[in-house]
């Protein structure tokens, strides 16, 4: 996709590691000027040396989102990537561990959502690309409550931000991945107490038999963010998962 989006800048969320790393590499490598935030400046400065603009920002703390928007100025695409996942049935999820997830799932969107879309508007167009996950209202995943209930939430909030706008020249869409590589996912592996059965477990039941590389989900996120006949829609990537 070289060349892709020239001329857009591009704010992404969560960019330190994972999906959102990748993601901030491939739209520099499409052409988009770059600006990659994340609460951990250290995961940060691997960024930098690409040659990425790089921030730090809570997207927890509305007045930072705000005060980044407003420094930065006109951002063309928004990829809001910052997510956690807990793990538990309705009956083991804690409230304050519920908040956490709504918060930071749901909530930090819509502080971004809202700092960067006036702009958009103005400038008479951009494209907002959302994280979900195929644990939502796309399929119910054992022991994933507080995760399944925000990630579906982030599919509604798409689909209303899409119908909103899309006489604006505005689009949203969701990404939907299943298992992927990345720190979260080694953190949980290890904290099951038998890493290599977590990990056999994972790979099992996935139809194409092996977990998904950051730089696929960063794929999806380079196109959506160019497809201009394409708003309101939730995109399964996970490996055959729900097929």
């Amino acid at each position: 996709m070289s060349d892709y989006l020239v001329g857009k800048t591009a704010l992404v969320t969560a960019a330190g590691q994972g999906i959102g790393r990748a993601s901030a590499l491939a739209y520099k490598r499409a052409g988009a000027n770059v600006i990659a935030t994340d609460i951990n400046g250290e995961a940060l400065q691997t960024l930098a040396v690409e040659g990425i603009s790089t921030r730090l920002l809570d997207v927890r703390d509305e007045a930072a989102v705000r005060g980044a928007v407003a420094e930065i100025g006109a951002v063309d695409i928004l990829f809001n990537c910052a997510g956690v996942v807990h793990g538990g049935t309705v009956l083991d999820v804690k409230d304050e561990e519920l908040a956490f997830a709504w918060d930071l799932n749901v909530r930090s969107m819509l502080r971004t959502v809202r700092a960067v879309l006036p702009g958009m508007l103005a400038r008479g167009g951009g494209a907002i690309v959302n994280m979900s996950s195929v644990a939502s209202s796309v399929k119910g995943v054992p022991n994933r409550f507080a995760y399944s209930v925000t990630k579906a939430a982030v599919i509604g909030l798409t689909k209303s931000i899409a119908a909103d706008y899309v006489g604006q020249n505005i689009r949203c869409n969701a990404i939907c991945p299943g298992t992927v590589e990345s720190p979260s996912l080694q953190e949980r592996m290890r904290a099951s107490g038998d890493y290599e059965a977590a990990r056999a477990a994972f790979i099992a039941r996935q139809p194409m038999g092996r977990i998904g590389a950051p730089e696929e989900i960063a794929d999806l996120a380079v196109y959506l963010s160019g497809a201009t006949y394409t708003t309101g829609q939730a995109y399964v990537i996970d490996g055959g998962w729900t097929g």
